[in-house]
């Protein structure tokens, strides 16, 4: 019986400890990454959220095909083209580079939909980068 008082007196505790610290963390986090993110150019931005949340450095590298064609032919398709890939990563444009592998593209648009404007903009921006 002691034992059992004792264990979720410690339990207890430890939540009530949790409990206290874990929104100063996340409030100091969110501070940080919102000032980190302020003083990011949209490359930096694009290039963060590509190979990372974006999960787009899965399947496209700089200089090689890979699943899907390198990032600067693509960026040197949409250019020629004209093309817009923030309309395209929203789902609403049709592909213009590779069209053979756009249906494991599409399975990624549930992520880039999600993306807000700034984000599919700074992802375009990082593309484009890649062509300096």
């Amino acid at each position: 019986m002691k034992k059992i008082l004792f264990l979720s007196a410690v339990l207890a505790f430890a939540s009530c400890k949790k409990e206290t610290s874990e929104p100063t963390n996340a409030a100091t986090e969110s501070v940080s990454e919102g000032e980190s993110a302020k003083a990011k150019s949209p490359e930096e931005l694009g290039k963060q959220i590509f190979e990372s949340t974006g999960n787009c450095f899965a399947c496209h590298q700089p200089d090689q095909k890979v699943v899907g064609p390198s990032i600067k032919e693509i960026a040197k398709i949409y250019k020629d083209k004209n093309g817009n890939i923030v309309t395209f990563l929203k789902g609403n444009a049709e592909p213009i580079v590779d069209p053979s592998q756009f249906e494991v593209m599409k399975t990624n648009f549930a992520i880039t939909q999600a993306m807000s404007d700034e984000e599919l903009k700074a992802i375009e921006a990082y593309i484009y980068s890649n062509l300096k």
